[in-house]
């Protein structure tokens, strides 16, 4: 048996053109445009709310009241999860951690705080991150859509990697001082503490599960703040430098 030329094998593995990652199936992809445009919908619902209310009571105070409802029923049950479903499912690709820690302070913050402490609903923190929420939630499923039906107007995606740099920090901060004004009121009430002794002989002090949430954002809001600036150079920078040139 001959020996193989040298570089043949080389050769040949060069000429093997590169497998390109395969997009979501024709059932998936469908699945993904039907969510999606519900998702954007829904939260369409909740800016309308938003802006009618302040339109009857002329004040943005207190405008939580009328959003309270479709926010708690709609965002936070199943379609936060089928979000996170498809990320660990693979069917979105995307990082789980990261996905999973925005969810999962929305979940805490509408119900465990904002819910759960009434006297911090009519915090003007509270309607800042709802409104960045809100905004951010119908620029991002409109990405998604029209990605999907590879029809993306650029204005939506400029937006998509842009309009995050002013809101990410609005709904970090929101959430932060509805967290601190609750403080007061978990401390005095002993909202979920358990205290020993006990048959369990376990205790837990919600006042300082509090703080140390507040303190996790420390490490946590940077990793999704600047893997978005990544994303936007990534995405925005060959335009940016092309209309440079031009």
């Amino acid at each position: 048996m001959s020996a193989a030329a040298p570089g043949t094998s080389k050769a040949a593995h060069s000429d093997v053109a590169p497998k390109k990652k395969k997009g979501p199936g024709a059932l998936a992809t469908a699945y993904l445009v039907i969510y999606n445009v519900v998702m954007t919908a829904g939260w369409l619902v909740i800016a309308v709310g938003l802006v009618r209310a302040y339109l009857a009571r002329g004040s943005y105070h207190g405008l939580y009241y009328s959003i309270e409802k479709p926010l708690k029923n709609w965002y936070s049950f199943i379609p936060i999860y089928v979000r996170l479903l498809s990320r660990v499912s693979g069917i979105v690709p995307s990082s789980v951690v990261l996905t999973g820690f925005q969810v999962m302070s929305r979940v805490f913050l509408t119900w465990a705080v904002t819910h759960s402490v009434r006297e911090v609903q009519s915090e003007d923190s509270v309607l800042l991150f709802v409104t960045a929420w809100t905004v951010t939630e119908i620029i991002r499923y409109s990405f998604y859509t029209f990605s999907l039906l590879n029809h993306l107007p650029y204005l939506i995606k400029w937006a998509r990697y842009t309009f995050f740099i002013v809101l990410y920090p609005m709904g970090v901060t929101g959430e932060l001082l509805t967290i601190y004004a609750a403080l007061p009121y978990v401390q005095k009430t002993g909202l979920y503490s358990v205290t020993l002794p006990n048959k369990y002989n376990f205790s837990f002090d919600y006042y300082t599960f509090l703080i140390l949430i507040m303190i996790s954002y420390i490490p946590l809001f940077p990793q999704l703040y600047f893997h978005m600036i990544r994303q936007r150079k990534k995405v925005l920078g060959h335009v940016e430098d092309y209309s440079k040139v031009e």
